[in-house]
């Protein structure tokens, strides 16, 4: 049930203060004067009526995005906390606990809040879309075209958030099982509340329609490093498209993209747009959060970031609640001490915590949503799966090297297609830890939700067969939407 307003005109961090002005009048009895309407107040009437407030409404969707329930902090809590990578320590609830020991609930509050909170963003988008196709002369033909690419965007990448944590996957039965209500309209009221659910396979395909579009009308680029860190452009769109269809088992499609933005040879780096490449692996999450390795990141400042126990920093690092798993990737030998990826750990009474995010309260760590090392090892999976392995190979070994020089890969770790295979996905692990992606490339793969054990907690497997293998839908959408279960 998701009708929730665009209330709020503001950036991903800082408002943009549109407050009501407060107008003095002598006496009188018009009540007008007595009652003016202050001219920076927004409605639904005049939400579109300025350059800025159509900015701002734009700003609202990426704002939405930042939630806390949603890439503001608690999406990398809860999509690492069901994967084996991280033990948990303090059986507290209200920081993904139930999602550790794999119980999650209907009533659960995380279920419905990032339910919730991607809904919210999937609404404040098509506010967006509608609005500017209301109102086509405020802003010119190309920002326009510009500002409903963004929202198409953010509403692709709400929409895969949301259908790969409450759908079954998509490699199951190629997507022909229920998925999500697709919200495509504007809602202000309750009045199109009830909408059954399109299956997997559509959902996919609205992402794809929505990043193709969007792919058509961003900017190949922006004026600063951190817009285009921060706000989606072409390549963005590109990059997104190779995680969808790495999803939804269509390789030659990852491929395809792929080869838009990934260079032919070593060193790889995109030749049109934002030049991405691979960069300093320590500095991108320490001090230059706006690299070109930077494709689309959650910004955070002093003034708007997000703390307490929906902040990843803090319940990962900063509150120790949980501690690298011994026996999940961080104990694999292949991942050597000179590999710089090992100095995102610290160590406190003999167990290993994350450090990729290590800025102190305030958290101002920015935190990624795509990196271009994704798209690298996006591109092998899908090249050792039914391309070039040799491409697979070279690619893979580009993203080890960035971070351990002398590394070499041993023969039978890259010599055919299922030894390759599985040396990406076990760099994955290693790259990607920290950024929400394990459990989502477990259910993707079919895998089962592995078990994991401290001295004191346990968790169980979980089976591809189990209903808990996906979250399942809240309670509070079952309860509002009559045709949710139909």
């Amino acid at each position: 049930m998701k009708i929730l307003k665009n209330n709020h005109i503001s950036k991903w961090g800082l408002a943009l203060g549109l407050g009501t002005l407060l107008v003095s009048t002598s006496a009188c009895n018009d009540q007008k004067y007595l009652n003016p309407t202050p001219a920076t107040a927004i409605s639904g009437t005049n939400a579109f009526d300025t350059p800025d407030r159509v900015l701002g409404l734009v700003n609202g969707v990426y704002k939405a995005i930042k939630s806390v329930n949603f890439y503001g902090g608690n999406y990398y809590i809860y999509t690492e906390a069901r994967g084996e990578e991280f033990i948990n320590r303090t059986s507290n609830t209200f920081t993904a606990y139930e999602a550790w020991n794999q119980t999650l609930n209907a009533g659960s509050n995380f279920v419905a809040g990032f339910w919730a909170a991607g809904y919210t963003a999937i609404n404040n988008a098509n506010i967006v879309i509608q609005g500017l196709a209301d109102h086509p002369n405020v802003v010119n033909a190309t920002l326009t075209k510009q500002y409903i690419a963004e929202a198409k965007f953010l509403r692709a990448l709400s929409y895969y958030s949301l259908v790969t944590l409450y759908a079954r996957p998509y490699n199951e039965n190629q997507g022909a099982s229920p998925g999500l209500p697709l919200r495509l309209k504007a809602e202000t009221n309750t009045a199109n509340n009830d909408l059954k659910r399109s299956t997997v396979a559509e959902v996919y395909a609205q992402i794809i329609k929505d990043l193709d579009e969007a792919e058509a009308d961003l900017p190949l680029n922006y004026s600063t490093s951190l817009l285009n860190t921060t706000r989606a452009h072409r390549n963005t769109a590109i990059a997104l498209k190779t995680r969808v269809y790495l999803n939804a088992g269509n390789y030659a499609k990852v491929i395809e993209e792929a080869k838009k933005i990934v260079s032919t040879s070593t060193p790889f780096a995109a030749t049109t747009g934002v030049a991405h490449k691979l960069q300093n692996i320590v500095e991108i999450f320490t001090t230059n959060y706006t690299s070109t390795e930077s494709i689309l990141s959650v910004p955070m400042t002093e003034l708007d970031n997000v703390t307490g126990q929906s902040s990843f920093p803090y319940v990962f690092n900063a509150n120790a609640e949980y501690n690298l798993n011994p026996n999940g990737i961080w104990g694999n030998t292949d991942w050597r001490s000179s590999d710089l990826r090992r100095t995102f750990a610290r160590t406190s009474s003999g167990l290993f915590f994350i450090t990729k995010y290590s800025k102190p309260s305030p958290f101002l760590d920015y935190l990624p949503i795509i990196r271009y090392a994704e798209v690298l090892l996006n591109y092998a999976e899908a090249e050792a799966r039914v391309g070039d392995i040799t491409k697979a190979t070279e690619l893979l070994k580009a993203v080890r090297n960035r971070s351990d020089a002398t590394y070499s890969f041993a023969e039978n770790a890259v010599s055919n297609r299922t030894a390759l295979l599985s040396t990406i996905l076990k760099e994955r692990r290693i790259e990607l830890i920290g950024e929400g992606f394990r459990s989502n490339d477990l259910l993707r793969n079919l895998l089962p939700l592995p078990a994991k054990a401290s001295s004191v907690l346990t968790a169980p497997e979980v089976l591809p067969s189990q209903s808990n293998y996906i979250f399942p839908l809240p309670n509070v959408e079952i309860i509002t939407n009559k045709l949710l279960l139909q």
